[in-house]
């Protein structure tokens, strides 16, 4: 619920902040992921949510402690005698495992495509012909594109031309030296984990937008105005 009041507020300074540097985005793009991953909370009484955790985590072996804590004494009293008013299974731990279940089968099923996506693709870029250094040009290739982590190559469409390959060579080096390759598998695997959040993928999206922007940025700032 944190994560969601940040991936909101990016969301409106990035339009607020549209003349601004692009890093100072995915600097707050950053933040989110931060919080998406980070497994506590800090309770202060300035915060949105009075309580650092609204849910007591024991619940899941079936405590009998209270496992509703919203910071609100009354409504925690409401809530929890609600819960354990009868000596029947708490209904909250039953929820809660249903949806366990099917949130790991979601996750799986991220990573499923993730993989296949990643096998296709190298299937079909299996026919290339070297350019230079880790470039490689191959027919089957429509846009270029950065595939790898640990030995990154850059694929490039064979029927481009020397003068367009100058252009969108500068671009995927830009993506190489701010290690994109690496932070966009991090932000996918960070969707997965919440991929039942429809912010998360709207922040997904603006996201990878945001790199590619950054990344002309720090091209065209080397460039001369007959360049650009």
């Amino acid at each position: 619920m944190a994560a969601v009041w940040i991936i909101l507020a990016v969301i409106l300074l990035r339009l607020l902040l549209k003349r601004a540097p692009k890093f100072i985005t995915l600097l707050l793009w950053g933040l989110v992921g931060i919080r998406l991953i980070c497994p506590f909370s800090f309770e202060s009484f300035l915060s949105i949510i009075p309580s650092a955790q609204l849910i007591n985590p024991n619940i899941i072996a079936y405590s009998t402690d209270k496992v509703v804590d919203t910071g609100v004494p009354a409504i925690n009293r409401k809530i929890n005698f609600f819960l354990y008013s009868s000596d029947a299974l708490n209904p909250l731990q039953i929820i809660i495992s249903i949806i366990s279940i099917i949130w790991i089968a979601g996750i799986i099923c991220m990573l499923t495509v993730a993989i296949v996506s990643f096998l296709r693709l190298r299937r079909k870029v299996a026919m290339t012909a070297p350019y230079k250094d880790n470039i490689l040009l191959c027919d089957a290739v429509k846009s270029p594109f950065i595939l790898g982590i640990f030995r990154p190559k850059i694929y490039l469409p064979s029927a481009m031309s020397e003068e367009q390959i100058s252009s969108v060579l500068a671009h995927e080096k830009a993506h190489l030296l701010r290690k994109d390759n690496w932070w966009k598998p991090l932000a996918y695997f960070i969707l997965a984990l919440h991929w039942f959040n429809p912010l998360c993928w709207i922040g997904y999206m603006l996201l990878c937008k945001d790199i590619e922007l950054a990344c002309d940025e720090k091209v065209i700032k080397k460039l001369s105005f007959e360049e650009k």
